[in-house]
């Protein structure tokens, strides 16, 4: 019987929507018609209250930081909130710690930002959403943008482009992870089709 993962996506006040939903969806529907239950995927927040997203839609994390289980993957969203979460020292420590040991850390948009503030992005290849690149790289002087990437790949830490990239990249670590019959899979009952996997 194959590894359950922990599949742990941080949410806050003004995330952007699709940079968390989408790779929700990637991996809760991997898990679902995949064997052997290859992801537990939830939610997880600062505190218990409840979280506005930027367009306004209101909802509650499963798990707060400080009852969740261990992730395996942790994925870090973007949205105007990241600009203020990057700077919260209590997120920063635990991401750090997760970084610690864990199987990959994925960002999602602007979510490359907190990343880069956790100091994780050191010498590494990065992208997020076209209007941070410069940002980005203000936060992260040895940082390498890639601009006009889906993803990027540092072997545990991968990073997408904005909003909807976030959902090629967790096709691919499914794909990385389970294999292309895997994905095949996930993409058809989603009905997601692009260039990459079409």
């Amino acid at each position: 019987m194959s590894k359950t993962r922990n599949v742990a996506i941080y949410i806050f006040d003004d995330v952007e929507l699709l940079d968390f939903c989408g790779p929700f969806e990637v991996f809760s529907v991997a898990d679902r018609i995949g064997d052997d239950n290859p992801f537990n995927v939830f939610s997880v927040a600062q505190g218990s209250n409840t979280i506005i997203t930027k367009n306004g839609l209101s909802i509650n994390a499963k798990y707060s930081i400080e009852n969740c289980p261990k992730p395996d993957i942790l994925l870090i969203p973007g949205g105007q909130g990241a600009r203020k979460e990057m700077y919260n020292e209590v997120l920063l420590r635990w991401i750090k710690d997760c970084s610690k040991d864990i199987e990959f850390i994925l960002s999602v948009c602007t979510g490359a930002f907190i990343l880069a503030r956790c100091g994780l992005l050191k010498d590494k290849k990065a992208t997020t959403h076209h209007l941070g690149y410069e940002k980005l790289e203000e936060l992260e002087p040895t940082v390498e943008v890639l601009r006009n990437k889906r993803f990027v790949d540092n072997g545990d830490i991968i990073l997408s482009g904005g909003i909807s990239a976030g959902i090629d990249m967790s096709l691919y670590v499914v794909n990385k992870l389970l294999g292309d019959e895997a994905v095949k899979r996930t993409v058809e009952h989603m009905e997601y089709y692009s260039d990459k996997y079409s």
